[in-house]
Parts: structure tokens; C-alpha cells; sequence
């Protein structure tokens, strides 16, 4: 546990963006409120109206390392996250049913994937969720080459870098504004809440309360 942890202090892993917003409703059935904003601080350690609950701010793709390693007792995810992180090390407790989603493939208009994949050809996908794309198109028996990503998933098949790409779909409008379109749903997508195993141990009189307060929240 590090220096950071050392105390009884609980530290929260949260990324920006929907992921946060829809945990903050989790966190105030828990009788705790976050009193910065990240969108309008720089700060990447948040207070709260407890003192001895912290908020830290890291990449979504981050949280499970964070949560992992002990630099946070326990993190809100997404599926496709842990996923791809493979969840060595963390308890899963529940789902949270926040930040749905569904991770898909998409192609650009024009493009035959439902012709191409009946045929047997050989598609190059471009995603960030290298393993989850695997799998997938391991147990359809499609042979892909798989080109990694971090970003602008939507322009590898305009450019021709791709003839396809798995990425995680909302409203499908981003698609939609760079001439692409879904053609196959992989899987729902959702948030869980991820915990050490090891603070769940020393902090459980402390995690417990704040897990159960946020398992009957989600079930509203």
C-alpha cells in the first residue's frame, strides 16, 4: 500500500466525462459529495465532504491499474475496461448499471461486411480493445489483422487504414457525422464498481457501508 494509502483514507478512482456524473448520484446515496468539479479544476486529487474520502482523476482506461497496484482503495470501470485490463487483483461486487453503451462493429457506407465476412476475407479492424476484438472475430472464424489505436477510431476506415472497427457506441451519432455505420453489436456495455482485494480486507468497516450503499442505488 503506498505512502499515499497509508492511512485509513479511502481513495476513489473516477475518469472524466459520464462515468463521473453518473457516480456521483451512487456516491451522495452514500452520504458523500464531491465539492470540486473536474471539468472546471486542474486538480487531479478531489476533496469531498468527508475527510477522509479523496477522489482521484486518471484515465478511464487507468482505473483498474490504479485500483490494482493499491493507489486507490476501489474505482468505478466499464466493462470493456476490465475487459481488456483482464481484472487480475480486483473484486468485482457489482454492477452499477451506469454509462451504457454497447461495444460494435462498424464499417464506412459502402462498405459489404456482411459479403466480405461470408466470404472469408481477410479484414484489417482498427480498435483500442485489441483482445475483446480477438475474441470475437476468433469465435466468428473471420481472420482480421488487428491495428491498435488509442483515438479517432472513426477515421481509420476513411483513410483506408481499416476496413473496419470495434469500438464502444452511445448514440451511434459520431458515426453517423463521419459516413460510418454499426453492423454488428459485440456486446451491452455497462460500469462496475472495483475494489483491492487487499483494502477490502483492512478498510473493509469502511468500503462495506459505501458498497452496499452503492448496490441499493443502483438497483433504483
Amino acid at each position: 500500500m503506498s505512502a499515499f494509502q497509508a492511512n485509513s483514507q479511502l481513495i476513489l478512482a473516477l475518469s472524466k466525462g459520464r462515468i463521473f456524473e453518473d457516480t456521483l448520484p451512487l456516491l451522495e446515496a452514500a452520504g458523500i459529495t464531491v465539492t470540486e468539479n473536474p471539468e472546471t479544476s486542474r486538480k487531479l486529487i478531489l476533496s469531498t465532504n468527508d475527510p477522509d474520502v479523496r477522489v482521484i482523476i486518471v484515465r478511464a482506461t487507468d482505473v483498474p491499474t490504479y485500483v490494482q497496484h493499491g493507489a486507490a482503495d476501489f474505482g468505478v470501470a466499464g466493462k470493456d475496461v476490465l475487459l481488456e485490463h483482464g481484472g487480475e487483483g480486483l473484486y468485482q461486487p457489482i454492477d452499477l448499471h451506469i454509462a451504457a453503451c454497447r461495444m460494435s462493429v462498424a464499417v464506412r457506407n459502402g462498405f459489404d461486411y456482411e459479403t466480405a465476412v461470408r466470404q472469408g476475407a481477410r479484414l484489417r479492424v482498427a480498435t483500442k480493445f485489441v483482445e475483446t476484438a480477438r475474441e470475437h472475430f476468433a469465435k466468428k472464424g473471420v481472420h482480421v489483422d488487428l491495428i491498435k489505436l488509442y483515438g479517432s477510431m472513426e477515421l481509420a476506415p476513411l483513410v483506408g487504414l481499416s476496413d473496419a472497427i470495434v469500438d464502444v457506441v452511445s448514440t451511434g451519432n459520431t458515426l453517423r457525422a463521419n459516413d460510418l455505420k454499426e453492423v454488428e453489436a459485440i456486446m451491452d456495455i455497462s460500469s462496475r464498481l472495483i475494489v483491492n482485494q487487499a483494502a477490502l480486507k483492512i478498510k473493509r468497516a469502511r468500503l462495506q457501508p459505501i458498497i452496499e450503499a452503492f448496490e441499493r442505488a443502483s438497483k433504483k
